[in-house]
């Protein structure tokens, strides 16, 4: 893995800007310092960066709101700094979609490891190696009733309409999807999504199926009580998977 990523620090306190750009440059990191997280979406839309360090407390748009609006388009590494060391607010921003939640005053160096840490981790997504998941045989595409799977191409179709879903949603997708009625735990879900060094809250794999769902409209994923989650296939609904050898 490389080091030529390039880190967004978002922080109106410039102080704290300087300091975390000061020792990422050391690791030989590219970084860039906005104060605002209106400066921040712009820069989202024209030279999105391949990591972001988010202040919760920001003037005008906070940070849990950019959070959002960035785990609405892409997966894109984020980790929250904050003064606000309350349970429920480190809850609040995983939930959201932030990968780590770092209390204010930190350690440099702390933050530079975690950094560290979830770059390894989306370089380990971008460069998938497939889950082991138990299906009768290698395949290119998986169709269950209505959906549609291209594993090569990463394409996903819902009702023959070509649906966009970023590289979280697509793998537990295809962890669904061949496995039909099995009931995974949350714990397997964030092994297949995002690791087994994943540390995050559990409730990470709530809000991806919620923005799945809005996606795919009706999609026959149901959650079981007490355990986890399922995609349903009734009998009598089309199960196909094309195999990659003769």
């Amino acid at each position: 893995m490389n080091t030529n990523y390039l880190i967004a620090v978002v922080d109106d306190d410039q102080h704290i800007r300087n300091l975390v750009e000061a020792y990422l440059q050391k690791e030989n990191y590219r970084t860039i310092g906005l104060g605002s997280a209106e400066e921040a979406w712009t820069l989202w839309q024209t030279s999105p960066p391949d990591m972001w360090v988010l202040d919760v407390m920001l003037p005008g748009m906070d940070g849990y709101e950019f959070c959002r609006r960035i785990r609405n388009e892409a997966e894109v590494p984020i980790i929250m700094i904050s003064a606000r060391d309350n349970e429920v607010d480190k809850i609040l921003g995983l939930e959201l979609g932030s990968d780590d939640y770092l209390v204010k005053p930190f350690s440099p160096r702390e933050l530079v490891a975690r950094i560290k840490r979830q770059l390894q981790r989306w370089y380990k997504m971008s460069n998938p190696v497939e889950p082991a998941i138990s299906t009768p045989h290698p395949s290119t595409q998986i169709e269950v009733s209505h959906l549609q799977l291209l594993l090569e191409e990463r394409r996903v179709f819902w009702h023959g309409n070509e649906i966009e879903l970023t590289s979280k949603e697509f793998t537990l997708l295809k962890v669904f999807s061949a496995s039909p009625n099995r009931a995974f735990t949350r714990d397997e879900l964030l092994t297949y999504v995002w690791g087994d060094d994943y540390f995050g809250s559990d409730r990470a794999v709530d809000h991806l199926i919620k923005r799945m769902r809005k996606k795919l409209d009706l999609l026959p994923i149901e959650a079981v009580w007490g355990h986890g989650y399922r995609m349903r296939i009734e009998e009598g609904m089309e199960i196909n998977e094309a195999s990659t050898s003769d």
